[in-house]
């Protein structure tokens, strides 16, 4: 089975050009792939699991600190979709990039996929880009991550297996001035088949508040990446939204590793769930 590294080079040999503009020798690949012999029908992605910046772009022109922040990337979102990974004994792809160089879980065309100023924070790098500098980013960052989601897929489908898609995010305890009360939320549309049981299974733990759809929605057009990998293809699927401030620590990350993965086991483990949901056609969105 390829490496990163290995996936990362093939991809920079079919675009040479882009990736010599951006990547260089000591930044990261594109995507990581972890516990790539899970034998779970089921893949964990996380688009926002990095703060990396290519060092060509000079950090974007923020000073180090705002790199740490929300804005840059989903606080504790990793630790939880790679501790997920091991618990659930499913693989696990994880973007390489922050959300600032360019938004893994937008389409491409969509403006916040490249953010110039958001909560506060002015990011000098994103001001003047152009159509070319946003080709580049997608090339070597966007592209070669939900390629290898889509070729894991593939990989699943060659199998005759039906896989179900778990997406992993984190949110700020406080947006603006509002504070958000839910622990944890669970996102989804049309397809109820892992929401509707894994809302129920959390909202059973006492002191738990669980949003449904909150703190933000997985209505069409949100969630670029579950639409576009999974809904569109009527595959099983959940995104998953926990809240920064429970992710801090190890014994943070265990908890809800735990919880989460104990809620799931159980749905993944119906066999009625591994079927084609009623497609609706291919569809893109952003969150």
């Amino acid at each position: 089975m390829p490496t990163d590294a290995a996936r990362a080079d093939a991809h920079a040999a079919e675009h040479p050009e882009l990736h010599s503009r951006l990547l260089g020798e000591g930044d990261p690949p594109p995507f990581e792939v972890h516990h790539d012999g899970g034998r779970r029908r089921a893949l964990i992605v996380c688009d926002h699991a990095s703060r990396a910046i290519p060092r060509s772009l000079g950090g974007l022109g923020l000073p180090d600190e705002a790199t740490w922040r929300h804005i840059a990337w989903d606080i504790g979102a990793a630790e939880l979709a790679r501790a997920l990974s091991q618990r659930l004994d499913a693989p696990a792809l994880l973007a390489g990039y922050s959300r600032l160089v360019v938004d893994c879980n937008r389409r491409l065309e969509d403006p916040s996929c490249f953010v110039a100023y958001g909560d506060g924070q002015r990011v000098p790098g994103n001001e003047r880009l152009t159509e070319a500098d946003r080709r580049v980013r997608a090339a070597a960052c966007h592209e070669p991550y939900h390629k290898a989601i889509a070729a894991r897929l593939h990989d699943f489908a060659r199998q005759g297996v039906i896989p179900a898609l778990i997406a992993v995010h984190s949110f700020t305890p406080v947006l603006g001035t509002e504070a958000r009360p839910w622990n944890v939320g669970v996102l989804w549309d049309h397809d109820p088949r892992i929401a509707v049981p894994l809302l129920a299974r959390l909202r059973a733990e006492p002191g738990l508040v669980v949003g449904d759809n909150q703190p933000y929605s997985g209505r069409h057009p949100a969630d670029y990446t579950v639409d576009h990998h999974a809904e569109s293809a009527g595959l099983p699927h959940v995104c998953l939204e926990v809240r920064q401030d429970e992710l801090l620590t190890p014994a943070g990350i265990a908890c809800w590793t735990e919880r989460i993965g104990g809620a799931l086991e159980a749905i993944l483990a119906a066999e009625s769930l591994y079927a084609i949901w009623q497609a609706r056609g291919a569809r893109a969105g952003g969150r």
